[in-house]
């Protein structure tokens, strides 16, 4: 996602790693859509709470700051109707269990999958899981149930976790890169931090698919795999920190407080 140059004429590039099947498909396909249709051009962010979330797309689709004409959606994208949730079993790092504040059991559980952080309940026959809010996640805004939302107005996390969220909107990415041009915009002064002020809305340039793009435009990054003996390694020093600074081991962490490390790869 590009935005229009801040104050002093710097690009600002947000780059958004989408969510893997098999959660959020429906609206993540949505997204891809949208963009590839050049839908979000010229759209801003239009909300920036304080301590919650970042919110961007049709600055006139379910805002209380606006009430102008919404944009037209391509054909072919509307609600999705799925769940937010994922009804059967998913492979997890076992050996994280012991290391997350509130402690995994039998019927209750966080962990990762593919990168991305996760909870789950039930027994064997009746497992459920999903993605969480953690810092950085990207979600799909929508208006009042049954209402699930489009892909058409997208949100980032950029304070405390939100888990209340979770399981009550579609989450379909991270940032991966940039989110720092997002969570220092000016707070919005309307009603849930909308902007009351259009004028103080950040334009959105473009929103486009990474690997639509020419080879010599893509920047591809990489992550610690969360399935790997690196990562549990990762995992045990974040939640038992030992250097010079810490007195007392905490002797685990909260997932959110867990960020799986990703990078740029060269060239």
């Amino acid at each position: 996602m590009t935005l229009a140059p801040d104050g002093e004429g710097q690009p600002r590039q947000v780059y958004i790693q989408l969510m893997p099947p098999p959660f959020s498909q429906g609206w993540v396909e949505n997204i891809r859509t949208l963009a590839r249709a050049h839908w979000y051009d010229g759209l801003a962010v239009m909300r920036v709470q304080d301590n919650y979330v970042v919110q961007w797309g049709d600055p006139n689709h379910d805002n209380p700051e606006s009430s102008g004409p919404q944009k037209p959606l391509p054909e072919g994208v509307g609600a999705v109707r799925e769940d937010y949730t994922y009804p059967r079993h998913l492979d997890r790092p076992r050996a994280l269990d012991p290391l997350f504040v509130p402690p995994n059991d039998v019927l209750r559980w966080t962990s990762f999958y593919r990168g991305f952080p996760v909870a789950g309940v039930g027994t064997p026959d009746t497992e459920r899981n999903w993605p969480l809010h953690c810092y950085g996640m990207v979600g799909v805004g929508h208006g009042m149930p049954p209402d699930t939302g489009t892909g058409g107005e997208l949100y980032t996390v950029i304070g405390q976790a939100p888990r209340h969220l979770d399981r009550n909107l579609a989450l379909v990415g991270r940032v991966v890169e940039g989110i720092e041009h997002l969570s220092s915009l000016p707070r919005g002064a309307g009603a849930g931090g909308f902007y009351a002020d259009p004028a103080r809305r950040t334009r959105i340039e473009s929103i486009r698919v990474a690997s639509d793009l020419p080879a010599s435009e893509r920047l591809r990054f990489e992550y610690l795999s969360t399935e790997s003996d690196s990562f549990a390694r990762y995992v045990e020093a974040r939640a038992n920190r030992r250097d010079p600074f810490f007195v007392v081991s905490g002797g685990g962490a909260d997932i959110c407080n867990i960020p799986v490390p990703v990078r740029p790869i060269p060239g």
